[in-house]
């Protein structure tokens, strides 16, 4: 049995080594840090828990596309509760917007908000519908190899929406500065400024207003064990505390990768790993991108994330949080435009003990907080308890809770916590941003030019950043191999 190699356990990897163990593989996957997850790790202190990563939980549709690939559903894993509202967003004190879990209903807020401007939304919701049918059927599982995967009848008719960006799209009908800031909001998942997004990403807003926002019980950590128990069950292999500091090779072929405690022979390997620290493992004469390349590539934002314990109940809040109170166009600038420290950042605040309680002992409240900020960015304790109290002063400011001293303790991580742990590129939290110059072909590649068995795959090749891509991309990356087989071996 031909024996493969998974580096990383982040959901592309927890993808790809299912469908390589059903396709018959004898399949390891070794990973860095302590525990399985990746990203999604948990962080456990005196009976709370936090997801350490993603917290949103989008596109149900692909999550139950890929357990269906294995004759599983996602119920047989975990279980789904729709959020009702979807999320909040705030723009001033006492000010603030309730994003509905009905499309009908959003439509009536619009109306109510900008008079004429649900008739505009509900014809922008059509066209994200078809949008996303079109993506998620003929563009997102490609490999990325030709930009023939990109033509059909479908996507020529929509050229125009590769041309135009997504603030064009959003603003041409709909005025008000606040309905605007929430249809730009999703594509911020793609990790791209609206304006340098291709309206045809405007899919995204089916996920938000189509689909609905959900939450898995016992956090995003639950979705990821989810997958490793169904791995197992199809003969998968995981270890942890296996950091990968060498991939030997012999006559442009993977043959050993080698742990700081053990080696491991292979016959293929795919990185689920950072693709740029995936490339430091291997001669540089084998690497596809030299530093250079990875430095001018537009990556999404870093973040600076906050796991806070509380010690009340928090009625005035929802589960998910956005606080657009400020401006983000000058945020956006601080990110990607002129990379620094943010003066007025917009950020995000979750309560998911408010919808789960098994997450914190009775009578108290979990905060995960972010803020986007740009990758690259030297970064303390000092300054992230400065911007930990500019969110407690935001909060207070624009909901009149005073949560400081309910704080029973409080953990921060940012982008040099990024880098250590993850040894993330730059220190980047999602990827390489979805802009037009960074789509499909011209993401980096899944497959290694001069090492014949090594692949790629997460969120800095096909198709993008986000849990969902992910697993897209575990897919992608076995499918083209399977395909492969006769050349790779």
């Amino acid at each position: 049995m031909k024996k493969v190699i998974i580096i990383g356990s982040g959901f592309s990897a927890l993808a790809a080594a299912s469908y390589m163990a059903k396709a018959n593989y004898q399949v390891t996957v070794l990973e860095k840090n302590e525990q399985l997850g990746g990203r999604a790790s948990l962080l456990e202190i005196e009976g709370f828990k936090f997801d350490m990563g993603p917290s949103w939980y989008w596109m149900p549709d692909i999550f139950e596309r890929f357990f269906a690939d294995f004759g599983k559903k996602v119920s047989d894993y975990y279980q789904l509760e729709k959020l009702s509202p979807g999320y909040r967003v705030y723009f001033g004190k006492d000010d603030f917007i309730d994003i509905s879990d009905e499309p009908e209903k959003i439509i009536a807020k619009f109306e109510e908000i900008e008079p004429g401007s649900g008739v505009h939304l509900r014809k922008f919701m059509d066209n994200s519908r078809k949008n996303y049918e079109i993506a998620m059927k003929d563009l997102v599982y490609n490999p990325g190899k030709s930009l023939l995967e990109l033509v059909s009848v479908e996507t020529a008719v929509r050229l125009p929406l590769f041309v135009q960006n997504i603030s064009q799209t959003v603003r041409k009908n709909i005025k008000n500065a606040k309905l605007q800031s929430i249809l730009e909001f999703p594509v911020l998942f793609l990790g791209a400024k609206p304006q340098n997004t291709p309206a045809f990403y405007n899919f995204m807003n089916h996920a938000d207003f189509g689909l609905g926002t959900w939450y898995p019980k016992g956090g995003f950590n639950a979705v990821a064990l989810g997958m490793v128990k169904m791995a197992e069950e199809l003969g998968v292999k995981f270890l942890v505390d296996q950091e990968v500091t060498k991939i030997e090779t012999k006559n442009n072929r993977a043959t050993t990768v080698h742990t700081t405690t053990e080696t491991f022979e292979a016959d293929v390997v795919i990185s689920g790993a950072d693709y740029a620290h995936t490339e430091k493992l291997i001669d540089p004469s084998e690497k596809n991108y030299n530093e250079e390349y990875w430095q001018k590539r537009v990556f999404a934002p870093s973040s600076f994330l906050y796991y806070v314990a509380f010690d009340k109940k928090v009625p005035q809040l929802q589960h998910h949080n956005l606080f657009f109170d400020t401006d983000f166009g000058q945020h956006a600038v601080e990110i990607y435009d002129e990379p620094q420290l943010p003066k007025k950042p917009l950020f995000y605040a979750n309560f998911s003990s408010k919808t789960d309680q098994d997450l914190c002992p009775e009578g108290k409240e979990i905060g995960f907080f972010l803020i986007p900020v740009a990758v690259d960015l030297e970064d303390n304790q000092e300054i992230h308890d400065q911007y930990f109290e500019m969110i407690m002063e935001r909060i207070e400011k624009n909901t009149g809770l005073n949560l400081r001293n309910s704080v029973i303790f409080k953990k921060s991580f940012g982008v040099q916590d990024f880098k250590e742990r993850y040894n993330s590129c730059r220190g980047n939290a999602y990827g390489l941003a979805n802009t037009l110059l960074q789509t499909s072909i011209l993401r980096p590649s899944i497959d290694n030019k001069k090492i014949k068995n090594l692949f790629y795959t997460g969120q800095l090749t096909v198709p993008g950043p986000g849990v969902p891509p992910a697993l897209i991309s575990g897919k992608v990356v076995t499918d083209y191999i399977l395909k492969h087989q006769t050349q790779i071996f």
